[in-house]
């Protein structure tokens, strides 16, 4: 699923691309666009993993791009029928085409439905937002005491636009098991987490090959799908382990987070 730092991406390449212009062409097969020919488009941006085109009669397209979702931008125009199958939308201008294919989200919502929306208005702060307001994503969090970390970075309703990558990234960077309870973790550690994981998702909106490890060449990432690769700080064997309540893949170094096995029980049997 594509992250937050690749939303944001795509939406400047939008923004920059459409923002002020006209459409001359909107099609989708998802959701009625004809009535957008011969409006402007007023911005694109991301919130979140969703991606948000405003348009200057009142409404916004909003995408969601699941697994498989991904954004095309042409310098061309286009006028014809919608052939390719995977499109799920395409807006053009006189020079400029955008396609959407494969989201399996796609729906046209007036502005002022934004903030009661039951997806868009229970999202946490975007990890990427201009004036991220770590306090308040440090009390979404608490919320969630029994939940284990690595999981709660992914909850979209305490921080919005963490995915797989960036969680065992960060989790491996500050040397936090992502197996650990919020609750076992202060204020300083979350907020160093929530810190460190903007620092890196910021690092990486400039650039099509993400990495995280800086100055490194050989490896893209420190953990993440490195599963019984050497860990490159310590050697250890990188391991990887689902967690619930969605079987998200995990991946960790259990020597450089102090991920240690489940305590045996050592209680007596009592027959």
């Amino acid at each position: 699923m594509p992250e937050g730092d690749t939303l944001h991406r795509w939406a400047r390449s939008l923004d920059a691309a459409l923002a002020g212009k006209t459409l001359v062409h909107a099609v989708s097969t998802r959701a009625e666009l004809s009535g957008l020919i011969g409006h402007h488009v007023v911005s694109a941006r991301a919130q979140g993993k969703h991606l948000l085109i405003e348009f200057d009669e009142g409404h916004v397209l909003r995408t969601h791009l699941r697994m498989h979702g991904t954004i095309r931008l042409r310098d061309a125009g286009y006028a014809g029928p919608l052939m390719n199958p995977h499109v799920r939308w395409l807006l053009s201008t006189e020079d400029k085409t955008a396609l959407c294919l494969d989201a399996p989200t796609v729906e046209l919502l007036r502005r002022a439905e934004l903030d009661t929306h039951p997806v868009l208005s229970r999202l946490g702060p975007d990890v990427l937002g201009r004036d991220l307001d770590v306090p308040l994503v440090i009390q979404r969090l608490r919320e969630r005491p029994e939940t284990e970390v690595g999981s709660a970075l992914l909850d979209q309703e305490a921080l919005s636009g963490i995915g797989n990558i960036y969680k065992s990234e960060t989790l491996f960077l500050a040397g936090v098991s992502p197996f650990s309870r919020v609750r076992e973790l202060d204020d300083t550690r979350l907020t160093r987490l929530v810190e460190l994981a903007r620092e890196l998702m910021r690092r990486n909106l400039g650039s099509r090959r993400r990495t995280t490890p800086e100055g490194r060449i050989a490896s893209r990432y420190w953990v993440y799908e490195r599963s019984g690769e050497p860990c490159l700080r310590c050697g250890t064997r990188v391991a990887m382990q689902r967690q619930q309540p969605l079987a998200r893949s995990t991946y960790y170094c259990a020597e450089c987070q102090d991920v240690r096995p489940p305590q045996l029980n050592t209680e007596p049997r009592r027959l």
